[in-house]
């Protein structure tokens, strides 16, 4: 993994996110900022729920049609911006955070079997304690799901953290 994790770019080397903790925190966090170049060149930005694989890809589900899907269609190049922990400090005019930013090429059109395994690495994720309903109902709605395939490319990762004791 260690191709793909790369902070060598990161303005900030004080404030660089651990390989070990991106990944983790690709893997935990329930929802992401997926950006893509639409189909008229415009920027589109839209919250997703993802699922890391374990591996080089990420999975996505949405509707069989849309602007998403357009957008892929006409520019594979997308961003995914994960934020994890997130600590608001108002009385000292700063947040602390944590947050990796994917780039990488988003696929559709996947063979029924690589649809299926994401659905259910979806469902583990999202809904393990209902795991065979949720393989039921997955089922039952196959033809109304598609699923987005991102294979990363490149990932980094970023964050705060504020000494108690600064002032």
């Amino acid at each position: 993994m260690n191709t793909l994790f790369d902070n060598s770019h990161v303005r900030r080397q004080d404030r660089l996110l651990p390989e070990e903790r991106a990944w983790q925190l690709l893997k935990e966090a329930e929802w992401s900022v997926l950006s893509m170049v639409d189909d008229e060149g415009k920027p589109y930005g839209i919250p997703v729920s993802h699922v890391w694989d374990g591996g080089k890809h990420i999975y996505i589900h949405c509707a069989p049609q849309g602007r998403k899907l357009n957008a892929i269609g006409a520019h594979g190049e997308v961003s995914l911006c994960v934020v994890g922990r997130v600590n608001l400090l108002p009385e000292r005019f700063t947040t602390e955070y944590e947050s990796i930013v994917v780039s990488g090429t988003a696929t559709t059109g996947l063979p029924d079997d690589e649809k299926r395994a994401a659905l259910s690495l979806l469902i583990d994720k999202l809904s393990p304690e209902h795991k065979v309903v949720g393989m039921k109902y997955a089922a039952g709605s196959f033809h109304r799901v598609q699923i987005i395939r991102i294979e990363i490319l490149q990932m980094s990762g970023k964050q705060k953290r504020v000494n108690p004791s600064q002032s």
